[in-house]
């Protein structure tokens, strides 16, 4: 199976990384719908959420917190949203689990659909900012 976010895992392929324990990586969305946006990715593959055990889930959304809180940090966001897909239908693009946090800007407004290109050194530059703002409970 050739799954990026594996390739991903296993280091394998490039990304700006913001978290990382032994079962999760947190990376910043390459495709971000607002300044911020990052993917909580669990490490063993499974295609669809209801793949996973119940303590899997309840371990990969316990990862979200601290991380928003970071990216709200970091980027001054007023708030975020969360999202989940599952299967082509539902918009999951890569198919392997992993949570959207995205960020919120009060005045921005909320163009869900949107998606802007974020340069390498931008994703890389956040995406230290945000780490450094990561406290784990």
């Amino acid at each position: 199976m050739d799954c990026l976010f594996c390739n991903i895992i296993n280091k394998k392929h490039d990304a700006h990384v913001i978290f990382e324990d032994d079962s999760h990586i947190v990376i910043m969305d390459k495709y971000p719908i607002q300044k911020g946006h990052s993917l909580v990715i669990p490490k063993i593959h499974h295609e669809k959420i209801i793949d996973m055990t119940n303590e899997e889930v309840g371990a990969l959304f316990s990862k979200v917190p601290d991380v928003a809180r970071g990216i709200i940090a970091a980027t001054g966001a007023d708030g975020f949203n969360l999202g989940q897909n599952n299967g082509r239908s539902a918009n999951q693009i890569i198919p392997h689990v992993h949570v959207h946090i995205i960020p919120r800007y009060q005045k921005v407004g909320n163009p869900w659909a949107r998606r802007m290109i974020a340069t390498d050194g931008d994703l890389k530059e956040l995406a230290k900012k945000i780490r450094d703002n990561i406290k784990s409970s």
